[in-house]
């Protein structure tokens, strides 16, 4: 598998098949979501079209990176959403990094958004689906952040059959900057066991797979077939 890890400025055309990975917090928030019965998860452009999503659909959970803010209902915090039952509900998320990411590469014939939680999961749907070129876009500081690229060098590594140990991949995201943000409660909105829920690796048993359906970004969830 020919591979690329590229922050969102550096992405140019529209990549074939792209991994978009947020560690801390959006794809940890979006499996937990599922795991909580989630239905889908609407992948919103801007907080303004965040809020007309949800203006239109009262019954529909919006979430959002930072402090708690009027007209959303939670906050991008898997520490606060895993207690909440979201059966068949859907959620409207926007992030600083994550969803942007996914949008970014919106044209890609085939986009899945990752983190450690889902790691296996999205390896063997990339080894299910034969692919040979994967972008792997590292969402965090302009491509800079050590959770995101630790994890998408990890998810790689499992599709070829190397680096199957993630040891020494979550270790570099544990003292990573946004891992040290969360813990010094620097980051607005955090819950005290979000960096560990973050580190766990393969926690669920699903890939989460974004499709265009009505000009609107959709990820779900997607089981992959031992």
């Amino acid at each position: 598998m020919d591979t690329r890890f590229l922050g969102i400025p550096e992405l140019t055309g529209t990549p074939s098949v792209a991994v978009v990975v947020d560690v801390m917090r959006a794809y940890t928030v979006a499996a937990w979501a599922f795991a909580r019965g989630a239905e889908k998860i609407v992948l919103a452009e801007s907080l303004d079209d965040a809020l007309a999503l949800k203006a239109h659909h009262p019954d529909w959970v919006a979430l959002k990176d930072g402090a708690p803010t009027p007209g959303f209902d939670a906050v991008n915090s898997p520490g606060l959403l895993r207690s909440a039952y979201l059966g068949g509900r859907t959620v409207i998320q926007k992030t600083t990094a994550g969803t942007v990411g996914a949008l970014a590469v919106k044209e890609a014939s085939l986009v899945l958004c990752a983190g450690f939680v889902v790691a296996e999961a999205t390896a063997g749907l990339l080894r299910q689906r034969g692919c040979e070129e994967v972008t792997f876009v590292v969402t965090g500081e302009d491509g800079r952040a050590e959770e995101d690229l630790a994890c998408a060098q990890y998810i790689a590594g499992r599709v070829t059959g190397s680096g199957a140990d993630p040891t020494a991949f979550v270790r570099r995201a544990a003292e990573s900057r946004a891992a040290t943000e969360l813990k010094e409660g620097i980051r607005e909105g955090a819950h005290r066991d979000d960096v560990a829920l973050c580190l766990e690796v393969d926690r669920f048993p699903f890939a989460m797979v974004a499709t265009l359906e009505d000009s609107l970004m959709i990820l779900r969830p997607c089981g992959v077939p031992a």
